[in-house]
């Protein structure tokens, strides 16, 4: 009889831990949808926060640069406005437009493989509406279940 009542039991906390998990998750569904989003805005803040940082630091190196270098205001004004230098001895590459491209594209490769997923795939399908209806019905059968069939047996014998 002790074995019955161990299997019984087991049984019991097996079926309404999942039903009571596929209920609550169910209902608490948009919550963990904010979630993954607000997580998602939270690493693209982080992720502008270094760039910004990086900007202000090239910019603060820029800036004792001219301060130290009174040439470099020389050096970098023809890039700046956009003028030719006109220096007889040098000179200058120019970039054509296939190569511009190139660079384009292999920068956009490199911007899309660190993208993560907003939010897991498993979150996505439950969170439709006709699924999220089944997932909450299909818990609450199963607590149902595990109430019916798994729960105190009868005692049969004498009380006296």
């Amino acid at each position: 009889m002790q074995r019955q009542d161990v299997i019984r039991a087991v049984l019991f906390v097996l079926f309404f831990s999942i039903g009571a998990a596929s209920l609550s998750g169910s209902i608490l569904l948009d919550d963990l949808v904010r979630y993954y989003q607000n997580k998602h805005y939270l690493a693209q803040a982080q992720e502008s926060l270094v760039i910004l940082e990086n900007l202000n630091e090239d910019y603060d190196a820029l800036l004792e640069q001219l301060k130290g270098d009174p040439n470099a205001i020389k050096r970098i004004a023809p890039v700046a406005l956009g003028t030719e230098p006109n220096e007889a001895d040098t000179i200058y590459p120019r970039v054509t437009a296939e190569q511009l491209a190139a660079a384009k594209e292999a920068l956009a490769e490199q911007s899309e493989a660190v993208k993560a997923p907003a939010m897991p795939l498993w979150v996505i399908r439950c969170s439709k509406q006709p699924r999220r209806t089944v997932l909450f019905l299909a818990g609450g059968f199963l607590i149902l279940i595990s109430f019916i069939w798994f729960g105190p047996a009868e005692r049969k014998g004498f009380d006296s």
